[in-house]
């Protein structure tokens, strides 16, 4: 530790000692502040414009696309939050942990010491936060133009980065009063880490059921679907199933149908697609429609209706039969109703609720920093 930083130190552990928490609070969080420049902490803002713009980059062209893409980018986003939060203070409590113990054997409150840190992170937060929402503008990302709770999207979007970065923020200050050294806090990260993506509920579909319990105490889980409700998830087209029936063109069909079963084909009056197609002129005086009514009667007036055919035919002839557009529409919104999803719903109440769970999550993480933190006189490192 550079020896200005030592002295400041010493002077800070004879100035709390008869001070009261709130004049603690503000003397610790100048010594954060000063940390911040003197001591390089403020190198995670340049990390989280590269870290935004690489994601940025991926995610520009899919997120509010489609389904598949708003679910990605939605996961994508949360990621880099929980990444800046955590590496924000994994260090913070374990690297000074000698000088902690001194202090506070001198007259140091806990509670102002950490209440100085969740103040300061808080600001790291925020600086972290704005820079990320401004890098992903810079690499295409085109967010909603109103919000939810503002006119602006991108700041609704802004409010829900800034909590998960904080959650994940004061989920690792925790961390870091549990570990007594700098070396065992950053062995624990990466396990925390995957935990945090496995159990959000982006990366793995569709987990087993016993795992519900634990994807909701999640701050990922709670990130995730707070963006992707913001995203208004359930109205985007699930762009899969068209992409696959697209690859599946060339795929023969067929089967055995009746007369009556063609009939009842041409003449459905809630198929959207032969309504139209039905509607298509023939010259100025017939549309097809009319042919197909005709080619029926002759039909019936020779033929039992009971009498079966077998049609041969390919998936790229009936997405023509039907209009590529007309096919389209009707693949994405059934691919958009099987995908629906409740949690994403678009909707004040769901969002808020999200939030709420995560500023539950950072004050839960912060007090029980606070807890752990306080025992640290029985340390005998």
């Amino acid at each position: 530790m550079p020896e200005n930083s030592t002295s400041s130190q010493k002077k800070i552990g004879r100035a709390v000692r008869h001070t009261g928490r709130g004049t603690q609070v503000l003397i610790y969080l100048g010594k954060l502040l000063r940390m911040f420049v003197y001591q390089n902490d403020w190198k995670m803002l340049p990390m989280a414009a590269l870290i935004g713009g690489l994601v940025g980059m991926v995610i520009h062209n899919r997120l509010f696309i489609n389904m598949e893409g708003t679910a990605l980018g939605a996961f994508a986003l949360a990621c880099v939050a929980i990444w800046n939060g955590c590496f924000n203070s994994i260090q913070v409590i374990c690297r000074e942990r000698d000088v902690i113990k001194r202090e506070h054997r001198s007259g140091l409150h806990i509670s102002s010491y950490i209440i100085a840190h969740m103040i300061y992170q808080a600001l790291l937060c925020l600086l972290q936060m704005g820079i990320t929402m401004y890098i992903c503008r810079l690499t295409g990302v085109r967010f909603p133009q109103e919000g939810l709770f503002t006119s602006w999207g991108i700041v609704d979007f802004g409010i829900t980065m800034f909590l998960i970065t904080y959650a994940a923020d004061m989920m690792a200050l925790w961390i870091s009063a549990l570990s007594r050294t700098t070396t065992a806090a950053m062995t624990i990260m990466p396990f925390v880490l995957i935990f945090q993506l496995i159990f959000s509920g982006g990366m793995i579909k569709n987990l087993p059921t016993w795992t519900a319990p634990v994807t909701n105490i999640t701050i990922s889980n709670s990130g995730l679907k707070a963006l992707a409700s913001q995203a208004d998830y359930n109205s985007r087209p699930m762009a899969s199933a068209w992409s696959t029936l697209v690859r599946l063109k060339d795929t023969p069909v067929g089967g055995t149908v009746t007369l009556k079963q063609i009939e009842e084909f041409l003449s459905d009056p809630d198929n959207e697609a032969m309504a139209e197609l039905r509607d298509k002129d023939i010259d100025e005086s017939m549309k097809l429609g009319d042919l197909f009514d005709l080619a029926t009667a002759a039909a019936n007036a020779g033929l039992d209706e009971d009498k079966s055919f077998e049609v041969k035919t390919t998936v790229g002839q009936i997405i023509e039969l039907a209009g590529e557009e007309n096919a389209r529409k009707a693949i994405e919104d059934a691919g958009r109703t099987a995908g629906y999803e409740k949690d994403y719903e678009y909707s004040r109440e769901n969002v808020i609720g999200y939030w709420a769970d995560l500023i539950l999550f950072a004050l839960a993480f912060a007090f029980l920093a606070m807890f752990f933190l306080e025992f640290i006189d029985k340390d005998r490192r």
